[in-house]
């Protein structure tokens, strides 16, 4: 199998220019006062109160180094799943108790490691530890607080925006006026990110929902390991 090709397919998945893509629900009718903070103050509610959850679930899709990526996870303190495509290559995605597991599409396989690959690994799914280059981006997407942390990290000047309603949900907006991205935080309840949005070409929308819901993360059975195939046992 060509590593190095599965290594620049996940590599693209890190967290770009959009990566404050965050999002979340609102909760209770009440207004949390958030929209009275400075943007500094909201980035920074919004980012406790993310961490403080237990799950959430996150899709949308975005552009990363060119490559249009869409994604639907669900994202847990202890892991995640979901399915993501890069390309219009698409894959299901696992990563629990250390260990990431893919099982793509024919057309994936064949695009990592060509036609013998295709044939072999069609239905089956790949293993490997989560701090395996090839599959250390995409691992940080299945993994709550460290995409919130990552995500939330750095920005440029920010600039406030007036209350409106996005994913049925009444939020502000905080704008970062160097990379163009648009994060927006629920009023109501706890102060949940709700989406990011970027306009353009290189742009696109993520929002998450379903704060704290119960997420069933289960190892797939027989799954291949990368490290075996590559030694060719």
């Amino acid at each position: 199998m060509r590593a190095r090709s599965l290594s620049c397919a996940c590599a693209v998945l890190a967290l770009g220019p959009l990566g404050a893509a965050l999002g979340g629900c609102g909760g209770s009718s009440s207004g949390n006062g958030i929209a009275a903070k400075t943007p500094a103050e909201i980035v920074a509610a919004t980012k406790a109160a993310a961490d403080s959850a237990t799950s959430a679930h996150v899709a949308g899709s975005i552009v990363s180094g060119g490559s249009p990526i869409t994604l639907d996870l669900d994202v847990a303190s202890n892991g995640g799943r979901g399915q993501l495509a890069l390309n219009g290559l698409g894959f299901e995605l696992i990563q629990t108790g250390g260990t990431v597991y893919i099982k793509g599409s024919s057309a994936f396989y064949r695009h990592i490691g060509g036609a013998a690959a295709a044939q072999l690994l069609q239905g089956k799914w790949l293993k490997a530890p989560a701090t395996t280059p090839e599959f250390a981006s995409i691992s940080s997407l299945t993994d709550l607080h460290r995409l919130v942390d990552a995500t939330l990290a750095s920005h440029g000047t920010l600039v406030k925006t007036a209350t409106t309603t996005v994913a049925g949900k009444r939020v502000v907006g905080v704008t970062d006026q160097s990379q163009g991205g648009t994060l927006y935080v629920a009023t109501t309840g706890k102060p949940y990110p709700v989406q990011i949005a970027k306009g353009g070409a290189g742009g696109g929308t993520l929002t998450f929902d379903r704060w704290n819901q119960t997420v069933s993360i289960t190892p797939p059975a027989n799954a291949i390991d990368l490290a075996q195939l590559r030694s060719g046992h």
